[in-house]
């Protein structure tokens, strides 16, 4: 391997040359601490920057086993020395000068939720520290500047290395509370099933966000309170006594006037699927993590799926059992993604009225007098929620403001009133009792059909330049092909959205072959990022191809949950074509 030395010799020896003699410091360096890998090198001071990692020894970085034994508390640690360097790049960035993206220095910045990215990355093994991030090496018009990226490779980074990476100046008490709440999240996750509840959400617990377009808790919003009826004590590893509402598995109801904190709850317990960081306000909000948000989603296409529980008899004779549509509507999309999500393994339905479509939901008396069940291809949720419940072991969170027969099917009814919620149980079926639901009960459904297998593409494992592109959180495309993600409410990260891109890419080249069904192809690839992390599906700058522990990686991945990268191919139009 080169020393520092070297390449310090080697930026005197181009300085003033064209920029593309940058190419020649690609490669591996070793620093007194660490090891400065230069993965890529941009072609122009305007293009993207330079990819660039840095391997901290885990003897060098001196931290204990402790940190990084177990998944959650590795995934935490990880965020946590990611959070540290973030915040330290920001004061050299843009300190060297130059012109274009000279002298950036950039790496992912997490936002609320804490996700396992691939920006870094400890090795469970020996404690070696992975950090990827970008720098913009410098030039004057496009003359080299070498000046000036050797005073960010020679002193900005070895500072940010020291001050971040390093067990000696980590503060002590911020990582082991980090751990801790990472401890006690996940006890609350395994408590969850044992205690029969999908979902939690501690008193004192701040729903309310900053603003529409921030994830930041907002100042002065009313502290969350469990009705008595449904508080829960749990004895945490660390924290100690934590009390606060359970949600029961079956069907929970949450109603309330406009404006009075009904979505706000449920968008809390959507992202309950990841953990968040302390003073979120929402870090021991956790829900069941394989919940799903539906939605109605009208123009999204469909791939032979078997929506027949819901729609079937249609008036053009199209089989409900595979059904294919370029342009769903409201009930088909509710209806597909319902299914879909059974298929994803969901445990947890999370839906709000408002996204929903209405005639997916319910039938009323009057209209069904009127249009009877005979010649209504729809058999809307109302007549299924229980039967989700009661065969699939599918507990129902729904937010309602005007379906009051969903009253008759609930096993818990929760009012919010000014932000606070209140148990009304009782008092719902009571009142319910002067509406009787005399619809009757639906015919029971088949099991839906998940053996959907994926067509093999040749032509596009010979396609030799596959170009991905990531729209922050509204969707990625392969090639000419757009995805759209905009109403897959679960995503919080558009690293996430460039990691589904990468497995999807992974997946056309090596796992869909015409055999295997999209369950079973899912399910493997997951297996294989059980042992092998983000290189199970992402070589070398970024091809998926000659992936291993050791293949270099794209900085910019952050791990979607399976029910998200179910989502993505499921909106497939070309990219996934099922037999």
């Amino acid at each position: 391997m080169k020393t520092s030395a070297d390449l310090q010799n080697l930026l005197r020896r181009i300085d003033h040359k064209g920029y593309p003699a940058y190419k020649d410091t690609k490669g591996k360096y070793q620093f007194p601490q660490y090891v400065l890998s230069i993965d890529h090198v941009q072609g122009d001071p305007f293009a993207s920057p330079s990819k660039v990692s840095i391997l901290v020894p885990g003897k060098v970085a001196g931290f204990d086993r402790t940190c990084y034994e177990s998944g959650v508390r590795k995934i935490a640690f990880q965020d946590f020395l990611l959070r540290r360097v973030a915040a330290k790049i920001k004061d050299f960035s843009f300190k060297a000068k130059g012109s274009g993206k000279s002298g950036l220095l950039s790496i992912s910045h997490p936002g609320q939720e804490i996700l396992e990215r691939s920006a870094c990355v400890v090795n469970t093994m020996n404690g070696d520290i992975t950090i990827r991030m970008e720098i913009g090496f410098p030039a004057n018009g496009r003359t080299i500047n070498a000046g000036e990226l050797e005073k960010i490779l020679f002193e900005f980074l070895p500072v940010c290395v020291r001050q971040t990476l390093l067990l000696a100046t980590c503060p002590k008490d911020s990582l082991q509370a980090v751990l801790f709440l990472a401890d006690d999240q996940r006890y609350i996750r395994e408590e969850l099933p044992k205690r029969g509840l999908v979902a939690f959400v501690a008193n004192g617990a701040v729903l309310p966000r900053k603003s529409g377009i921030s994830s930041l808790p907002m100042k002065g919003a009313v502290a969350f309170q469990a009705p008595s009826a449904m508080e829960v004590t749990l004895e945490l590893p660390h924290h100690g006594k934590l009390t606060g509402m359970g949600i029961s598995k079956g069907v929970t109801l949450i109603v309330g006037g406009g404006y009075h904190g009904k979505s706000t709850l449920l968008e809390a317990l959507e992202l309950g699927v990841y953990n968040h960081i302390r003073g979120d306000g929402r870090e021991y909000v956790i829900t069941d993590d394989t919940a799903m948000k539906l939605r109605a989603e009208d123009g999204r296409s469909i791939q032979k799926t078997d929506i027949s529980m819901f729609i079937r008899n249609l008036p053009n004779g199209r089989d409900t059992k595979v059904f294919y549509t370029e342009d769903a509507s409201g009930s088909t999309s509710q209806a597909a993604n319902t299914v879909e999500a059974m298929e994803a393994g969901a445990k947890v339905f999370l839906i709000d009225e408002d996204t929903s479509a209405t005639n997916f939901m319910i039938r009323d008396e009057l209209m069904q007098r009127v249009v009877s069940r005979d010649v209504e291809p729809i058999i809307p949720f109302i007549d299924r929620v229980r039967e989700l419940y009661e065969e699939y072991g599918i507990s129902t969170i729904l937010v309602a403001g005007s379906c009051g027969s969903y009253f008759h099917k609930a096993d818990c009814v929760l009012q919010m009133n000014r932000y606070q919620p209140f148990e009304i149980t009782a008092l719902a079926e009571k009142e319910a009792e002067h509406f009787p639901y005399t619809l009757g009960a639906a015919e029971k459904a088949d099991k839906p059909d998940y053996k959907r297998v994926v067509k093999r593409d040749v032509a596009f494992a010979k396609d030799g330049r596959i170009k991905m592109r990531t729209d922050g959180l509204d969707g990625f495309s392969i090639n000419r092909e757009e995805v759209d993600l905009r109403y897959v409410e679960q995503l919080v990260d558009s690293e996430q959205l460039t990691a589904i891109s990468a497995m999807l890419k992974y997946m056309k080249l090596h796992d869909f072959d015409g055999k295997r069904t999209l369950g079973e192809t899912v399910k493997a690839l997951y297996d294989r990022i059980e042992k092998k992390g983000f290189a199970a599906f992402c070589g070398a700058s970024g091809r998926a191809e000659g992936v291993g522990e050791d293949a270099a990686l794209p900085g910019n991945l952050a791990m979607p949950r399976k029910q998200e990268l179910y989502a993505a191919l499921n909106r497939c139009r070309e990219l996934v074509k099922i037999e």
